[in-house]
């Protein structure tokens, strides 16, 4: 089948990519970036688009079965200098909601224009849809959160639910931090472990929605052959952790020192409202997603970071 991935060139959707053309899916990538996907030497084609306008990429979008819509600027910044050297500038926090949004209503009407539409659309957000809310569990039924990042994550799910009126089956999925050594914030959270002064960020009873990169690639494959599969799907391991205990099991799979806390204030004095990236944090279960049979190869930290980090 045909399956066509917005922003297929990033962490998730090279990965992505990568394992629907090992199992003999066309895979079609539409990037704003010239680069191209992780899985593109199996055959991955690449097209290029501006993340918000149609101009040529919605014949794609006509006969495909399946659509991922993953697109959107990185919200913690490329490497280190991204994460660790700065505030959002307000230029940028424009930036990252308006790329989701826009991407997102492009696709919609790429749906509306196609004489055969798509039989699912698998609309990204993330754990941030629910906002700091350190001591509740979470199902997907809980509201929105209110602060920056979890009105983004609102608004980029909204984006595309104008496809259900149009019989298109639409999954959301709302992943925790995504655990690879390939990129995203993981290899940031082991530098400090690297030089020897690891330990807890802030208070460290933040909790941590995590996941490995395996099993969030798999839960959205799953959903995606599942009929049954519609509406919001938390995508975090099962196994809840505060970051004290988190960052105590890193240190312990990498033989480092765990030792070194790092003051809320000086997070917050650098990053700002960035901070809330390592200073907040949510309990989203997973039990809508296990409930519908899903299995986790990892569903505990210490296996997925030995499986990371060997």
């Amino acid at each position: 089948m045909r399956v066509v991935i917005t922003g297929g060139t990033g962490l998730i959707g090279g990965r992505l990519a990568s394992d629907l053309r090992a199992r003999g899916d066309e895979v079609i990538v539409l990037s704003r970036s010239r680069g191209t996907s992780n899985g593109a030497g199996l055959g991955v084609r690449v097209e290029p688009w501006d993340g918000e306008s149609l101009s040529g990429w919605e014949q794609w979008i006509d006969g495909a079965e399946v659509v991922v819509n993953l697109a959107g600027e990185s919200i913690g910044g490329n490497g280190l200098t991204g994460i660790f050297f700065g505030p959002w500038a307000n230029d940028q926090k424009k930036r990252i909601h308006e790329s989701r949004v826009k991407a997102g209503r492009a696709v919609t009407e790429a749906i509306r224009r196609a004489s055969h539409k798509p039989r699912v659309l698998v609309q990204a957000s993330a754990a941030g849809y629910y906002g700091p809310r350190e001591e509740e569990g979470l199902s997907e039924d809980c509201p929105a959160g209110t602060d920056y990042l979890a009105r983004v994550c609102a608004d980029w799910e909204a984006s595309t639910k104008e496809v259900e009126i149009m019989g298109v089956r639409r999954v959301v999925v709302r992943p925790g931090l995504a655990l690879s050594r390939s990129g995203g914030i993981f290899p940031v959270m082991t530098l400090p472990f690297s030089l020897l002064v690891g330990g807890p960020l802030g208070s460290g009873r933040q909790w941590v929605p995590w996941i490995h990169l395996t099993d969030l690639v798999q839960t959205i494959l799953f959903l995606t052959d599942n009929e049954g599969a519609r509406g919001p799907y938390n995508l975090t391991a099962p196994q809840f952790l505060r970051n004290v205990e988190f960052e105590r099991i890193l240190g312990r799979v990498m033989r480092r020192p765990y030792w070194f806390p790092t003051p809320t204030l000086a997070l917050r004095f650098v990053l700002g409202e960035k901070s809330t990236l390592v200073l907040d944090g949510q309990q989203p279960s997973p039990k809508r997603l296990t409930d519908a049979g899903f299995v986790f190869r990892y569903p505990n930290l210490d296996g997925a970071l030995r499986d990371i980090l060997s």
